[in-house]
């Protein structure tokens, strides 16, 4: 494993006094590959933290483009970047922040044509996407590969999260066993949503990806986060495997 360099243990140092991370964690994180599906209200956060952070690579997946709509909750962009890809606006903002991060674009969406490919090199998949198809399709793939993947979801004044762990506790499928029918789902642009809110979520979201990587603490597996932004209440709620789920039906150990 690589050895820090000073000016490393100089950025990395309020990190370094953590018993709990100490040098050999902070270069667990700068081994570390993160892929962040969706560059938008979650996905700010997510990758913003973990660049600085000190995650060494940071696979970003998304194929929209900045709009002056975004900006009111999506902090990797800026007035500077409306119009570009949000890869590379978030490359830019990221590098920026952060050099030693290696940034792998992928201006793509993450579709069932593509998912072995992008998902099969990182080492956890955090979910910062904001449609059902490609939630199904994330976790369905990180199930098949035996990857972590750190769930996130907002609406209005209330965001959810948890981590899905293969063979270790439920999955996506397990709470939501069909996406809703079409007619009831709203567009991008046709409900509101609380601008810090994804920023709550994201941050929760960047939390559990470095406590993975590291070993640290009690994950978010087997249980829902539920945070109300109107009334600042949490809540947690216990999740289990569904004995329909297509997928975890078969695990018979698991609880």
């Amino acid at each position: 494993m690589t050895k820090l360099t000073q000016i490393q243990r100089n950025r990395y140092k309020r990190h370094i006094m953590l018993s709990e991370i100490g040098e050999s964690g902070q270069e667990k994180l700068l081994q570390a590959k993160v892929l962040v599906v969706g560059l938008g209200g979650l996905g700010s956060p997510v990758a913003y933290y973990l660049a600085a952070s000190g995650v060494g690579t940071l696979g970003i997946a998304d194929s929209d483009r900045v709009d002056i709509t975004n900006l009111q909750r999506q902090i990797l962009h800026s007035s500077d970047t409306i119009g570009i890809l949000k890869t590379e606006s978030a490359r830019r903002t990221l590098k920026n922040l952060n050099p030693d991060v290696k940034i792998i674009k992928h201006n793509e969406r993450l579709t069932t044509e593509n998912a072995r490919q992008l998902v099969s090199d990182y080492d956890i998949i955090v979910d910062a996407c904001d449609n059902f198809e490609t939630r199904y399709v994330m976790n369905d793939i990180c199930y098949e590969l035996d990857k972590p993947l750190v769930h996130g979801s907002i609406f209005q004044f209330e965001g959810r999260t948890t981590v899905f762990i293969p063979e270790q506790g439920p999955c996506y499928r397990c709470l939501y066993p069909e996406r809703p029918p079409e007619d009831l789902i709203p567009g991008d642009n046709e409900i509101g949503l609380l601008g810090v809110l994804p920023g709550v979520i994201g941050t929760i979201q960047a939390t559990e990806t470095i406590k993975l990587i590291l070993g640290i603490g009690t994950f978010l597996a087997k249980r829902m986060l539920i945070y109300d932004a109107l009334n600042m209440d949490f809540q947690e709620i216990e999740l289990k495997v569904s004995p329909e789920c297509p997928l975890c039906k078969e695990k018979k150990d698991i609880s």
